[in-house]
């Protein structure tokens, strides 16, 4: 499967592409919005092509014709503001769903924020953010795609331990980019993902585990 990851240059868009890119099941394009972006990844020997998600939808598909799948890692920052949260998290994702149907790509997973689906369980300090989250999974779960939404907990930059918790509600909790990126590789072609949704946060069971119990 050859996977087109949307926000390769973020924390766990550039820890996703270095599974896909070791991996001898399948192969990946990067996505990048900077030429030097583009050149970084090249010079790692990742296959990358430059599209911004502020852009037309037509550059987006353009970028992602030839792939089976698209994950989408992308998101504004916690420096931006509002207005920019809604135009990447929301519009940026809303347009690569588009793309994804325009050129024939069937199987779509979406990075969302935990509780992302329960309105009153959302972040009060940051309402913009949960707003964006959850329309986008709106959109996706309406898209007719083969899709997966993983709602990750709080994102820590710290080793992964390959132990998680994987339900469609949970507490709020924290959970590794690296766990994260590795549950992104591994639910690519697992049926039991496939037009699910599910919160993620770190846990006891090993990811295969977390997995196979939803």
């Amino acid at each position: 499967m050859k996977v087109f990851v949307v926000g390769a240059n973020g924390q766990i868009g550039k820890q996703l592409v270095q599974l896909l890119q070791d991996s001898d099941k399948h192969s990946v394009r990067a996505m990048a919005r900077s030429e030097e972006q583009v050149n970084a990844f090249v010079e790692e020997g990742v296959e990358s092509v430059l599209a911004n998600l502020e852009g037309p939808v037509d550059e987006i598909a353009s970028a992602a014709q030839g792939c089976d799948a698209v994950v989408f890692t992308a998101g504004s920052g916690g420096k931006t503001g509002a207005d920019k949260t809604l135009l990447v998290d929301l519009d940026g994702a809303a347009k690569s769903i588009e793309a994804a149907k325009e050129v024939g790509i069937d199987r779509f997973i979406m990075v969302s924020a935990i509780q992302a689906h329960n309105r009153q369980n959302w972040n009060e300090a940051i309402p913009h953010y949960y707003v964006a989250k959850h329309y986008a999974d709106r959109v996706l779960m309406d898209s007719g795609l083969n899709y997966t939404i993983v709602r990750p907990g709080g994102l820590k930059n710290e080793p992964g331990t390959g132990k998680v918790s994987i339900a469609e509600n949970l507490e709020r909790d924290s959970i590794s980019r690296e766990d994260v990126a590795k549950v992104l590789f591994a639910i690519l072609d697992k049926e039991g993902t496939f037009n699910r949704s599910f919160d993620l946060t770190k846990g006891e069971l090993s990811i295969d585990e977390a997995l196979n119990s939803l």
